[in-house]
């Protein structure tokens, strides 16, 4: 008789009235709502990062109407997490060597920085962290929301946590430890864009059946220590063109904060065309550009980081409420493109989420739609930020660079005057996957070696981004088909997850280098800082991210 295996153990079960899958802008503020609004309620937050801030990553310009709503104090707070207002403001055009300056006059009022703040995203949300505690909210850092748990009438019943302790070949380790099922009676999923809880509720309930297709992009960024000479408090500078082609979208970021700090960053939009081209090398090419490189002289970079930004908008938001629970945050898509902003309405989000979720408590409802918090954020201030802008990348897909720029500024400030334009809404057309041109019928791109100073390559990136993983765990990034990479994407578009990524997890490798002789697709997935990009941009979406072990990835300092 063969012998039976391990039981699997029970999981234990935690109750509370709300459970937030997420601890960033969005779900802490839906957390210090709920308290604010009914602190009898029990609230619980899951963070996959190994503390609150480990994973956010963001410009960062603030507009701090949301933070000044939730918390009207934190201006005169000691703790204050941002404390550098906006004092210049410059918008460019780069060429290869020369760069043209927009007047401020001509940017839409919606353009302009001038009372927001520069900093650190990661450290707003370890202030709201703190703040969320006091309160009594419980959060829980180094637990990846994992698994979705539904009722008998296909209700969201609430989450569970992965397993720890799972080898890379399914076994149990002496480590192991079962998840923990967190059970509410609504669920705010609030994990960031391209969330895997997020895609299969989405998917589930058909949030969104009648809307246009999701658009996404990836952001790079460097945080710099410059030298004290070069420093200018307050600046805020943004680019589009070069290095990019006019049929590419993107754009650049440069802002100036305390301690002679900078954060550099570049958009890449991933809709993009040549399958040749790699986001993170554009980005090390932009900052060798004369109007750029001269900040960086003398100085060191601290850190790396990467991450997918929605980029959809109004026309692409999908249903915000399901039986049990809702989406906020860039699980929902709230990001303004021209303004690279989405955090202040991430944080409207949570806010408009706990006031219709305390609402209905106090009816005795559970687990039914929230369908008021959908109803109601195209009428607040969330919808009235994203409606103006809706049509700039559209116009920007369809007219490239230089053209649709020039439209979508017209496009602003006419819905600026009128509140309205004759172009309606413009629909976004096809989803990021399907853009690629196959190799035949482009013009390969070839980039410059690093040079340790001012450019970088991927693994030293990787490593200044405190990425870690358990490496003996299952690898989180799943094929769906292990031979689609080498018979379909290799030959068709070159394997594009090679360039894609920004972290090398993506080989493709040969027992004969010159020969190109028995290529072999490798995941080093120990690399992984959690972008999404290959999830978003693979033409075969072949490839699926879960959550690794909770406390895996990066961890970035004041990113």
């Amino acid at each position: 008789m063969a012998k039976a295996g391990p039981a699997t153990p029970r999981r234990d079960t935690l109750e509370f009235d709300i459970v937030i899958i997420g601890a960033g802008p969005a779900g802490l503020s839906a957390a210090i709502r709920l308290k604010q609004l009914a602190p009898e309620l029990t609230v619980g937050v899951v963070e996959k990062g190994a503390e609150a801030g480990a994973h956010i990553l963001s410009g960062a310009v603030i507009d701090p109407i949301a933070l000044d709503r939730l918390l009207p104090g934190w201006r005169e707070d000691k703790a204050r997490p941002l404390t550098t207002e906006v004092t210049s403001d410059r918008f460019y055009i780069l060429g290869p060597a020369g760069d043209l300056r927009i007047p401020e006059i001509l940017l839409p009022r919606l353009m302009h920085n001038r009372g927001n703040f520069v900093g650190s995203l990661g450290t707003v949300v370890r202030y709201l962290a703190a703040k969320a505690e006091a309160l009594g909210v419980d959060i829980f850092p180094g637990f990846a929301g994992a698994e979705v748990l539904y009722g008998a009438k296909g209700e969201v019943l609430g989450v569970a946590t992965g397993d720890m302790g799972v080898a890379r070949d399914g076994s149990r380790k002496k480590s192991y430890a079962p998840g923990i099922e967190l059970r509410a009676k609504y669920t705010f999923i609030a994990e960031g864009a391209r969330g895997s809880l997020a895609q299969e509720i989405i998917r589930r309930y058909e949030l969104d059946k009648a809307r246009e297709p999701q658009k996404y992009g990836i952001g790079l960024k460097e945080l710099w220590r410059i030298d004290p000479a070069r420093h200018e408090p307050g600046l805020v500078q943004h680019t589009f063109g070069w290095p990019l082609d006019n049929g590419t979208g993107g754009g650049s970021f440069l802002y100036h904060f305390e301690d002679d700090l900078v954060s550099v960053g570049f958009v890449v939009h991933l809709n993009y065309r040549n399958p040749t081209l790699s986001p993170f090398d554009e980005f090390q090419r932009f900052k060798t550009h004369p109007l750029i490189a001269p900040t960086f002289e003398g100085g060191r970079r601290i850190s790396f980081g990467a991450r997918a930004l929605t980029e959809g908008g109004w026309q692409s938001v999908p249903k915000l409420s399901f039986p049990g629970g809702v989406l906020i945050g860039c699980s929902a898509g709230f990001m303004n493109v021209p303004r690279i902003k989405g955090s202040h309405n991430a944080m409207f989000s949570g806010i408009l989420a706990a006031e219709e979720a305390v609402v209905a408590l106090r009816a005795g409802r559970a687990q039914d739609e929230l369908d008021g918090y959908d109803r109601a954020w195209r009428g607040s201030l969330i919808g009235k930020d994203l409606y103006k802008v809706r049509n700039v990348k559209p116009l920007w897909t369809r007219f490239g660079t230089i053209g649709g720029i020039a439209l979508a500024g017209l496009d602003m400030w006419v819905n600026q005057i009128l509140g309205a334009t004759l172009l309606g809404t413009l629909p976004h057309g096809k989803p990021d996957h399907t853009s690629l041109d196959p190799l035949s019928r482009v013009k390969p791109i070839r980039y410059q070696k690093p040079d340790g100073v001012l450019t970088f390559d991927r693994l030293s990136s990787v490593f200044v981004s405190n990425t870690n993983h358990e490496e003996n765990q299952p690898v989180h990034l799943r094929l769906k088909d292990p031979a689609v990479p080498i018979s379909r994407n290799l030959p068709t578009w070159g394997e594009p997850a090679r360039l894609y990524c920004p972290a090398a997890v993506y080989e493709v490798v040969y027992d004969d280098d010159q020969k190109k002789t028995n290529p072999r697709f490798v995941v080093n997935a120990q690399n992984c800082v959690h972008c999404k990009t290959c999830d978003i941009k693979d033409p075969a979406q072949n490839i699926t991210w879960v959550p690794p072990e909770g406390g895996g990835g990066p961890r970035y300092p004041n990113m």
